[in-house]
């Protein structure tokens, strides 16, 4: 898989971590709000929690190496040119997407710390970043929660950007990020 970018397109880097990246917080959100359907206490809830935990904790540490592929490497124009306050709102919607990517993370560290629960990454238990406090670890869930819902609206608005640059305005934002170097009708 090339690594580098082309004037048309993101490195094969960056694209393959652009698309494991919605799988993954895909499954983040699918093990959270799945969780709902089974009682607490039970395996299945413990188990959708444990995976909601782990795949988040997996976007922390892929966001980082995504960081860095953004940034050896060139960010392919958009063509044709898009209106300044646009391309202003995009950078606003892709940094917030970052945030949370590093934040959700994070938040969730703190929870599981305040409450004097392990944090799972695939078979290891991560040191406590907090010391218990349950009070602390209460307000951290209630914010983690309001922001998992504005993620759900940037995912949207990032996702309708993409659909409207593809069908109405008719550039190439899509196709910068297509895994295979395919167009898209």
């Amino acid at each position: 898989m090339p690594t580098h970018a082309n004037a048309e397109r993101y490195s094969g880097l960056s694209i393959a971590l652009h698309w494991l990246m919605l799988l993954l917080i895909v499954g983040v959100y699918a093990c959270i709000e799945l969780r709902e359907f089974y009682d607490k206490g039970t395996p299945m809830r413990d188990a959708l929690k444990g995976w909601h935990f782990t795949l988040g904790l997996t976007v922390f540490a892929l966001v980082w190496v995504r960081i860095v592929a953004r940034l050896m490497g060139p960010t392919p124009a958009i063509v044709p040119e898009p209106p300044a306050m646009q391309a202003l709102l995009a950078k606003l919607v892709h940094v917030a997407l970052y945030a949370l990517m590093i934040l959700m993370p994070i938040g969730g560290m703190l929870i599981l710390s305040g409450e004097a629960k392990p944090i799972p990454f695939w078979g290891l238990e991560l040191p406590a970043l907090i010391g218990p406090d349950k009070e602390l670890a209460e307000t951290i869930e209630e914010i983690h929660a309001t922001f998992g819902k504005i993620g759900y609206a940037l995912i949207a608005i990032h996702a309708a950007g993409s659909i409207y640059h593809q069908h109405v305005v008719k550039d190439n934002t899509l196709a910068r990020m297509m895994p295979g170097g395919r167009n898209v009708a």
